[in-house]
């Protein structure tokens, strides 16, 4: 029996916090993030790294100590695999951590894989996430010189597996949605990259804008969040709406991460401890924080459906083809 692998490709984080330095050192590595000349890259990354290490070192220490991202996405990657026929091997592709994707790509092919289905845990598209995990995965397939097919699933921003999850996952954490003022979050990006035809920031106001169909009678915002440096970044940010909201008079604020499917910094120390504590300091009655859709049924179930769409794709290329196609 063929086999085909499916990658679910997300960020990784430090799994202890002598990995925290790495772990930065990856990142920045990355010139789909940080765009500087190619030849200083790894030494400004090491300076970037090292300088940020010790601040980023305590974000974790309040975290428990580690990121709960590889946890997580394995569980996704499991609940997955039972709802899979035999013949595809899912496996945990991790862009700046283990295991990183050429591992993965690795104990694919060994177990038998001939073909790849790339399915990333952004449901909206940006080159600095998932165009950065399919680059790198380009990388590996040339450098161990594949010629296997490739489907690479762009984005499920809008599907409505997609929408309907987050909605079953925003009504069990609220049960009266109309008391309260729904504030989205996703993590920002840098404006420049937005002007180049980036659509990460149409496609999450596309997303929210589905969601907030199904609660006609709530008031709603969304911001954006982890901006990193002097540059400029896309706005509201969402602590400043934050502040606002309350000020203003909004009492009861359900906060809901609109780009994540697992928990990590940005959610566990920006959401749970700056913009909670915030919250109460300002003197917020209520403030709910919807968690991510981790294996939400729903959203394993937008995966199953994403894979087997994807396969349909794969098996009309031909067998000895490195073709490889992008789905929406």
């Amino acid at each position: 029996m063929e086999r085909f692998a499916v990658l679910l490709l997300n960020m990784g984080g430090p799994d202890s916090l002598d990995a925290v330095e790495p772990f930065l050192y990856n990142l920045f590595s990355d010139h789909d993030i940080i765009e500087i000349p190619k030849l200083i890259q790894k030494p400004v990354a090491f300076v970037i790294s090292k300088f940020r290490a010790k601040k980023t070192r305590h974000y974790y220490e309040l975290m428990g100590g580690k990121s709960p991202q590889r946890e997580q996405t394995e569980m996704q990657a499991k609940a997955l695999q039972k709802l899979l026929p035999e013949k595809f091997i899912v496996k945990v592709a991790m862009r700046y951590w283990k295991p990183f994707i050429e591992e993965a790509v690795k104990e694919a092919l060994q177990e038998g894989a001939k073909g790849f289905i790339l399915l990333p845990m952004y449901p909206q598209y940006s080159k600095t996430t998932t165009g950065s995990s399919f680059n790198e995965f380009d990388r590996v397939y040339s450098k161990l010189g594949l010629n296997l097919p490739v489907v690479k699933i762009k984005s499920y921003h809008n599907h409505p597996l997609y929408i309907r999850a987050m909605v079953e996952n925003i009504l069990s954490s609220v049960k009266k949605p109309e008391e309260y003022f729904f504030l989205f979050t996703a993590h920002s990006l840098p404006v420049k990259v937005i002007e180049r035809g980036d659509p990460y920031k149409d496609q999450t106001e596309e997303t929210v804008r589905l969601i907030m169909e199904h609660f006609p009678k709530v008031e709603y915002a969304l911001g954006y969040q982890s901006k990193v440096g002097p540059t400029q970044w896309l706005k509201p940010e969402t602590e400043e709406l934050l502040k606002k909201l309350i000020t203003s008079g909004k009492k009861k604020i359900v906060l809901i991460p609109v780009s994540f499917t697992c928990e990590h910094s940005e959610t566990l120390y920006e959401l749970d401890y700056l913009y909670y504590n915030l919250a109460k300091e300002l003197g917020v009655e209520e403030f709910i924080r919807v968690p991510t859709l981790k294996d939400h049924p729903t959203y394993i179930e937008l995966l199953k459906e994403l894979t087997l769409s994807a396969f349909q794709e794969l098996e009309r290329q031909p067998s000895d083809s490195a073709y490889t196609q992008s789905k929406s």
